[in-house]
């Protein structure tokens, strides 16, 4: 059947600079010049206006500052405008086809495979040949169309054209695109010819396209505890995995992941394209340098409940957890030291979502204090530098007769 792995097509589409993009679009002065969106001290993205001076990615707005003096910045703080945008384009590409997976707010994986199947049908019946590649091919390979597999990953490319020139005219955004045999080479390679342009992998090149990552965390799939945990073992890169006595890897990772990361490093990838329909959860986020007293604490939370009321309000469907999440400042150890407690909603206040929204702030700000003190004795002194509030186990109201166009507005 078409599904099965060999004959998969999917495309990986990543849109270009996105925060920026959306600011260029809310402010279309902001075009040509420089542009750099700001988050704490950091500079999160930057257009390629300001790439091309030598700003980077997760630079400080100290440095970036310097660099470029011009750099106008803007404060991307408040995500809903970029949340929005991105559901837009999940929408979108839904519209061509049912199997769209979201990761993140930037990207999407999309299987075509089904269209692919029957615009070759339709070539093969009309005994037409000729098909033309659209955008590059990865390595400059030559495309054999006596191969089907190379023909079905060529109607790939022309049906990755059409998702970005749609995406372009209706939502004003550019992009790249990925076209392989499964996710993860369509996400390796969409990022080879960036902004706004697309390559299709054929098999052929896979090897050369995963040696040539720098690094094992490069690899989709293995995150940095492994890779540090490889790293002791002494595999550095692809090569390294692709070498390493399976039984060692097995006795260290556990048979099933260590059976997962070494065919991730063949590009192998039977994952599925899992359709990722309306937002599982809620959640947003502050981090600051120091938040140290409990009416400090009240205060955030107040803060990030407004906001998170607001979108399931819009969403139309009624949590039934909440979770609160800490991070305590540690000189050590900056990424790992969250905590986290959740607990139930009471019935009657989950009645009230989307009603009387108002009302419920305080007993909520309650609750999420109640779970606070569990994690941290307030007689003490404490330092923290986050705390996250999560609405989930989202149910539709009793009544609901929403459609799923609700999902994304």
């Amino acid at each position: 059947p078409a599904r099965s792995t060999g004959r998969r097509v999917i495309v990986h589409l990543d849109l270009d600079c996105f925060y920026a993009q959306v600011e260029m679009i809310r402010n279309p002065e902001l075009r040509d010049k420089p542009l750099g969106v700001q988050q704490k001290n950091i500079v999160v993205t930057c257009n390629y206006e300001a790439r091309k001076c030598g700003v980077k990615k997760l630079m400080s707005v100290r440095d970036a500052k310097e660099k470029v003096p011009q750099l106008t910045l803007v404060n991307g703080e408040d995500l809903t405008p970029y949340r929005e945008t991105s559901y837009k384009v999940t929408e979108l590409l839904g519209e061509f086809c049912p199997l769209v997976e979201r990761l993140g707010f930037d990207e999407n994986f999309v299987d075509v495979t089904e269209i692919v199947e029957k615009r070759l049908n339709q070539l093969q019946q009309s005994g037409c040949s000729r098909v033309c590649v659209s955008g590059h091919v990865y390595n400059n390979q030559a495309i054999n169309l006596q191969d089907t597999t190379h023909v079905r990953l060529v109607i790939g490319s022309q049906i990755a054209e059409e998702l970005r020139e749609a995406i372009y005219a209706r939502l004003g955004l550019t992009g790249c695109a990925g076209v392989a045999s499964n996710k993860l080479l369509s996400k390796l390679v969409s990022g080879t010819f960036k902004p706004n342009q697309q390559t299709v992998l054929l098999p052929e090149s896979c090897q050369d396209l995963i040696r040539g990552l720098e690094h094992i965390q490069k690899v989709p799939g293995i995150g940095y505890k492994t890779a540090k945990r490889l790293e002791t073992l002494g595999v550095r890169n692809v090569c390294d995995l692709q070498a390493f006595p399976s039984a060692v890897l097995e006795k260290e990772l556990g048979v099933s992941n260590a059976q997962r990361i070494q065919k991730l490093s063949y590009g192998e990838d039977d994952s599925p394209v899992t359709p990722s329909g309306p937002p599982q959860s809620f959640s947003d986020e502050d981090s600051f340098k120091k938040c140290s007293s409990e009416v400090e604490v009240k205060e955030k939370i107040e803060e990030l409940l407004h906001n998170l009321l607001d979108r399931i309000d819009k969403d139309g469907r009624q949590p039934h957890t909440v979770r609160l999440t800490i991070r305590q400042f540690s000189s050590t150890n900056k990424w790992f030291n969250r905590e986290s407690r959740q607990c139930p909603i009471p019935p009657h206040l989950i009645q009230k979502f989307g009603k009387e929204s108002s009302n419920i702030i305080s007993p909520l700000v309650d609750i999420l204090m109640k779970l606070f003190r569990k994690m941290i004795d307030v007689d003490l002194p404490f330092h923290l530098t986050l705390l996250s509030v999560c609405f989930s186990n989202l149910k539709d109201l009793p009544s609901s007769k929403k459609g799923s166009i609700g999902f994304y507005l």
